[in-house]
């Protein structure tokens, strides 16, 4: 669907030549109940804001009455809450940004947040936000995954909504990367995962495969997001030149610095000779929130990324709806 189909299947030769580094599939049921669900009750995360340090940000996560997921700007009433899905996607160029209405009602890096409709497998919930900043912690999203534990996860009377695709389709992007959707086997509801990155670092090249499960999400959702030892030291000397860097929340505790031969802080997630954060974090965090933002259901079947980000993770998804490739599965 995107890209140069020469690039795509070079690119796919050097993914398959890459070796797996973990493989955790289940056989059967995944946990996720079948039924549609939302929250048993309302908890707040407070933290230092992504983007501006200074300052606490606080989300609040609640029960929906309506059907997906919503964001709502208690520091601007008039706002309608915004809808999280695809149409409402106003950037992908760093992190995913998404607005409606107003233009100053938007929530950034929405992705720590997001990915938790799948990872979690909820249907209906409204995120209070006091800022379009959101908050950043140490532990990656795992405070945020503790507030939906301890809120509840209930079932409602009705059977959840599953969506994939028609038939297999690829997207490349224009870095030798891509992405694959593939409809699941037999009609089963589940969601596997085969994701590959190649970093020009000490992260190098890693590969997980996996199925989708409430207990893998939280292990995934414990991986920071990570940046070269070049980026910080952008950040900490010109970065200061700059109002998108100057006043950024980052530290090597709450993220992976890495540089060519090291890291610079403590990795996650260590097996064997690698420390597998990066790869967890891609899977976990980033690529399960653009499937989020398909808004007519739990996304199932199979999903192959190489070397893909959110510019072409959003593409993709984008691509689904305007060539109506998405499906419901019954």
């Amino acid at each position: 669907m995107l890209g140069d189909a020469q690039a795509v299947r070079q690119a796919n030769e050097r993914f398959h030549a890459q070796e797996v580094d973990a493989v955790e599939l289940c056989e059967g049921e995944t946990g996720f109940s079948h039924k549609r669900t939302t929250l048993g009750g309302e908890r707040s995360v407070t933290g230092p804001g992504t983007f501006y340090r200074r300052f606490k940000r606080t989300l609040n996560f609640a029960p929906s009455e309506d059907y997906g997921w919503w964001i709502e700007r208690t520091d601007l009433p008039e706002q309608l809450r915004t809808h999280v899905t695809i149409r409402n996607v106003w950037t992908s160029a760093r992190n995913i940004v998404l607005r409606s209405g107003n233009p100053h009602n938007y929530l950034r890096m929405v992705e720590h947040v997001i990915a938790l409709r799948l990872g979690m497998g909820i249907d209906d919930v409204v995120i209070g936000t006091n800022a379009g900043d959101p908050p950043l912690f140490d532990r990656s999203s795992m405070d945020l995954v503790e507030a939906v534990e301890q809120c509840g996860i209930v079932e409602l009377d009705e059977p959840a909504r599953y969506v994939t695709v028609k038939e297999p389709v690829t997207f490349g992007g224009g870095r030798g990367d891509f992405l694959i959707f593939m409809p699941p086997e037999n009609g089963e509801k589940k969601l596997r995962m085969d994701v590959a990155i190649d970093f020009d670092s000490i992260i190098g090249k890693q590969r997980i495969v996996f199925d989708l499960t409430p207990r893998l999400f939280r292990q995934g959702a414990f991986a920071r997001t990570n940046a070269s030892y070049a980026q910080m030291m952008t950040v900490r000397t010109v970065g200061f030149l700059f109002a998108d860097m100057r006043n950024l929340g980052y530290t090597p505790d709450n993220i992976l610095i890495h540089g060519r031969n090291k890291f610079y802080g403590e990795p996650r997630m260590v097996q064997g000779e690698k420390a597998l954060e990066p790869v967890w974090h891609r899977a976990a965090l980033d690529l399960l929130a653009a499937l989020a933002l398909i808004d007519t259901g739990r996304f199932v079947g199979r999903v192959v990324s190489y070397r893909a980000g959110h510019g072409l993770d959003v593409r993709a998804v984008g691509s689904l709806y305007l060539n109506r490739l998405l499906t419901p599965v019954l």
